[in-house]
């Protein structure tokens, strides 16, 4: 057995009572005390779960204790009661989460804090896809109660400096769970940020627990989510308009579909780069609405996909799945739907095509319609149009519109549509627009439902 010496804190029972606004952890005498045991890694811990089995993991008379640095902070309230863990300052390998019964950690567990924790007596296990250590509670792992801290946790008098670990969206995976990351080249969608419609981190009606944005890479085009708590003090805040670097904890959405991404503080997003968004299609300022009705669609009459595609729309799924845009009903309305969710479909790419408009006889037209998002887990439905329409919508030359695309609720259907109106007055001849779905369950399964399709002209 070897004993090692780290140094630790005199009176740190009366220094974690102190709460202020302006907290500073204070300077203190320290002295030498032994940690009498063996040292392990975070990923020596992590490999006694076995996720097959998915049984509670104790440790028991082990005299062991866990190195580790902490790259979560409570400060900002979007961590709650837990410390994200990585077992190293930089060029991390391995990363946890440990539950502690303490909704200010941050005051003595600081964000780079070296600390040991002790094994014996605190449980393994995995909770939505990310491992944990805490106590069992029969057939749980809970929070380590607040008067067995100080036994568990064993603060160092060294804080080191983070470096966070460079990945793209396109290279997270498990192995990353609970490390402190960097994205670079990323920016919020463009419908999260539009001056006329700009979301807050977590402060909008819809968001019940935690607010979910979408993130994408300018460099690859993937996308994952960034995870902000009602609790935070950041909430109201509105998201930057630009583009940049954003560092946080990897991790994963409640319900394990897919991963988030959670930072400490605003302050951890440098958005000063412009935006990368895609050249869309404008003929120019959206134009008042003209008397005439040149082309309309409410779906009333629409009750099946067959009678759509009597109606010349065609409905196509190009992947070869089963699942495509179909009729749907509520209080009496009309729409049409498409969503991944309970398909087994990666990726589902679902088409609809309008019959053919002809504006050779009109001027001045706008294309209208109204869109609602529900259980929304990413931005995945494109509004296109064309003149050039070959029969099939991959060998099309599409012309991408800036639709406004809803960001719904992530936990229930929506409740209100968002309307679109777009000038095409610069097009001609026979036209045909679009809505293209990109789904990829379980991952991403927006529900989308689309109604009120209206061509206006003189």
């Amino acid at each position: 057995m070897k004993t090692f010496f780290i140094l630790g804190f005199l009176g740190f029972s009366l220094i974690s009572c102190v709460k202020t606004d302006d907290f500073e952890i204070p300077n203190v005498e320290i002295e030498d005390f032994s940690l009498n045991g063996n040292v392990t890694t975070i990923a020596a811990v992590k490999n006694l779960f076995d996720p097959e089995n998915n049984e509670i993991y104790t440790f028991s008379e082990t005299e062991t204790y866990m190195e580790a640095y902490v790259v979560s902070s409570d400060e900002g309230g979007n961590f709650y009661k837990e410390l994200a863990l990585q077992d190293r300052p930089m060029d991390p390998t391995a990363g946890i989460l440990i539950l502690v019964d303490d909704n200010s950690l941050f005051e003595s567990f600081n964000f780079g804090r070296k600390i040991y924790v002790k094994l014996d007596g605190l449980s393994l296990w995995q909770n939505n896809g990310v491992i944990q250590l805490g106590k069992q509670n029969r057939g749980d792992v809970v929070a380590i109660p607040n008067s067995l801290i100080d036994e568990h946790l064993i603060r160092t008098t060294e804080t080191a400096e983070i470096i966070a670990y460079a990945l793209d969206i396109s290279e997270f995976s498990i192995q990353h769970l609970n490390l402190y990351i960097r994205l670079e080249n990323v920016q919020f969608n463009r419908n999260l940020v539009r001056n006329d419609l700009r979301f807050t981190f977590a402060g909008e009606q819809t968001d019940q627990y935690d607010g979910e944005r979408q993130l994408e890479s300018c460099v690859t085009g993937a996308t994952t989510i960034l995870s902000s708590s009602t609790f935070s003090d950041f909430k109201s805040l509105l998201l930057p308009q630009g583009s940049g670097s954003i560092e946080g904890v990897l991790s994963r959405n409640f319900y394990d579909d897919f991963f988030v991404v959670a930072i400490n503080t605003p302050d951890a997003i440098h958005f000063n780069g412009e935006r990368c968004d895609p050249d869309f299609f404008s003929c120019g300022d959206v134009l008042s609405a003209g008397p005439e009705i040149i082309f309309e669609e409410n779906f009333t009459n629409i009750t099946s996909k067959e009678k759509l595609e009597a109606e010349d729309w065609t409905n196509l799924n190009v992947n070869g799945g089963s699942e495509s845009f179909k009729p749907g009903t509520f209080d009496g309305d009309r729409y049409i739907r498409i969503s991944a969710f309970n398909t087994d479909e990666s990726p589902l790419e679902a088409w609809l095509v309008s019959p053919p408009v002809d504006l050779t006889n009109s001027s001045l037209e706008m294309l209208s319609f109204e869109i609602m998002a529900s259980y929304d887990n990413a931005t995945i439905l494109e509004v296109l149009i064309t003149n050039e329409y070959s029969g099939n919508p991959l060998t099309t030359d599409w012309l991408l519109l800036d639709a406004k695309i809803p960001v719904g609720p992530s936990n229930q259907y929506g409740k209100k549509y968002l309307k679109s109106e777009l000038d095409i007055s610069c097009l001609d001849g026979r036209i045909n627009f679009a809505f293209r779905y990109l789904g990829l369950a379980p991952d991403k399964t927006t529900t989308y439902d689309i109604d009120n399709i209206r061509i206006t002209g003189h």
